[in-house]
């Protein structure tokens, strides 16, 4: 490859889950969320980048980490129930094989899946010893991968502005919680839902971000128009770097309709063991409470518009996958082969994905993204995969921009987190920030028992702005357990205030809410009192 491309591609994947964990209940249905990331997306990217770098196949690759999904990850009571859930998996995977031996397609595919488990337990307890921080730590530390930091707890800060301390002690809190797992400084950050609100660039220069991501029309709207659109980075009059989302590349992957996902020979996502067979066959599997749930055993390809389902065929799917990774580095190569008859200097195209797209929704999705990899190394030398950090390596320079507000989602206003399903969450959420500030200062030296109160009032305030719940509120999907925890963070919260300006704190009462919502030992109250 030419040691100077023509232009550089940054694939950016965004991971980030909820916090949930509830050691009060011996099993809890949305723990499951944080397990089926682990087995369909964490471990196979994992995978890849081990078998990339074995074979010495050089790339750079970015990915956002989130305080929340730290937190789990790191947690023994999770990474224990993670590996029952593993266990579980494979006894229902050896089920499988019996069941199925006198029927050819759907044997083998039991076979396949019975494999990936079996892999998927290797893996995370004799390779990785549950620590999948630390593995993804070792790919950062051979280069190859560029992790940002986020948000203290993903809450979407344009929402925060009315209360500017909260929208601070959400990023410094994430930086911290950044340096605590990964033992470095963050150069770069993910704005959670890439919402940036103008101002929001102080807080990211004082927390000693050098650069981060928002969509499209952040930048393109900026003020002056920026000459070269997203294809460079706009520096806030601060010194803070805004690098903007690439529609076109972005959208032939997370599209189901228009893009690769959608493809008739990958596996169909909403066909499950779970659903399909008899309730008391996969009954133990399952939450035991008669809801039906995806096992993560999949039989069928997404085939077309039609109930007539074919059986999967992983070999045929990954020839499509090698089909749709080298579809999608042509159009790159062409893109930039175009922008460069634009724009005087290489152009850079950043392209950011939920990561659980990646082999949750997308099954294939892992191996299209080492494809693309391959064939960006092997097959061409227009561009060059990187990280938005590396652009400032060949430009020091760029050009200053006020960037404009802006979010993806539905409108690119906020609109999906503030809307008639929501809109009343953020008044609590004011209220409960105003009063962090006045506790802040009002104590500015606290310590025992009292600090642990006010520090646990944080933790609560942090969750209750989890951008997750205004989104689940908006969609519709799992509304109950969003209005669950939000009432409880807003409860606890109250009752913490009461006990600290009463001074009426009871330990044991506040060492139960401690264990439970444990995340951020490093947390200090006092990030509120600036």
């Amino acid at each position: 490859m030419s040691a100077e491309p023509q232009g550089l591609v940054s694939l950016v994947l965004h991971t980030h889950l909820p916090f949930v964990r509830h050691p009060e209940y011996p099993n809890f249905l949305e723990e499951r969320w944080l397990f089926e990331a682990i087995t369909e997306t964490y471990l196979p990217l994992l995978e890849r980048f081990d078998r990339l770098c074995s074979d010495r196949v050089p790339f750079r690759i970015t990915m956002s980490f989130t305080p929340p999904l730290l937190a789990m990850l790191a947690d023994d009571l999770l990474q224990t129930r993670y590996q029952q859930h593993l266990e579980k998996l494979l006894e229902l995977s050896e089920k499988e094989i019996q069941r199925t031996r006198w029927l050819p397609p759907f044997h083998r595919l039991a076979l396949f899946y019975h494999h990936r488990f079996t892999q998927a337990h290797r893996r995370y307890t004799a390779q990785y010893h549950r620590d999948l921080i630390g593995a993804f730590r070792g790919f950062i530390d051979q280069g190859v991968l560029e992790p940002l930091a986020s948000g203290a707890t993903h809450g979407y800060l344009p929402l925060m502005s009315y209360t500017p301390a909260g929208v601070r002690a959400q990023i410094q809190i994430g930086v911290q919680a950044f340096e605590h797992a990964f033992g470095r400084r963050p150069a770069g950050f993910w704005l959670p839902e890439c919402g940036y609100h103008p101002g929001h660039e102080q807080f990211l220069k004082e927390a000693g971000i050098r650069y981060a991501l928002t969509d499209s029309h952040g930048v393109l709207f900026g003020s002056p128009r920026p000459k070269y659109g997203v294809f460079a980075p706009i520096v806030c009059p601060n010194g803070v770097a805004v690098f903007g989302r690439d529609l076109e590349s972005s959208k032939s992957v997370w599209s189901a309709e228009e893009g690769y996902p959608g493809d008739g020979e990958y596996r169909e996502f909403y066909r499950d063991i779970g659903h399909d067979l008899e309730y008391d066959y996969v009954r133990p599997y399952l939450n035991g409470d008669g809801a039906r749930l995806n096992t993560g055993i999949k039989y069928y390809r997404i085939t077309g518009q039609t109930n007539d389902k074919q059986p999967y065929d992983p070999d045929q799917a990954l020839e499509r996958a090698a089909v749709h990774a080298g579809n999608f580095v042509f159009n790159r190569t062409k893109q930039i082969e175009h922008l460069q008859t634009l724009i005087d200097r290489a152009p850079i195209i950043v392209s950011p994905y939920d990561a659980e797209l990646f082999g949750h929704w997308w099954f294939e999705g892992p191996d299209w993204l080492e494809l693309v990899i391959r064939k960006a190394h092997a097959e061409q030398s227009v561009f060059q995969l990187a990280a938005p950090a590396d652009y400032f390596q060949r430009y020091a320079t760029n050009q200053t921009v006020e960037p404009c507000q802006s979010s993806w989602g539905y409108g690119g206003y906020n609109e999906v987190w503030l809307n008639g399903s929501n809109d009343w969450i953020y008044r609590h959420l004011h209220k409960m920030v105003e009063r962090m500030v006045q506790l802040a200062q009002q104590y500015p030296q606290a310590d025992g028992i009292r600090a642990r109160v006010l520090n646990q009032m944080a933790r609560e305030l942090m969750l209750a702005q989890s951008s997750d719940w205004a989104f689940i509120l908006k969609t519709q999907t799992h509304t109950a357990y969003a209005y669950r925890r939000l009432e409880t963070h807003l409860a606890r919260f109250q009752a913490l205030y009461d006990a600290v300006t009463q001074d009426r704190i009871q330990a044991s009462w506040l060492a139960d809410v401690e264990a439970k919502d444990n995340l951020f030992p490093f947390l200090d109250y006092r990030v509120y009192a600036a």
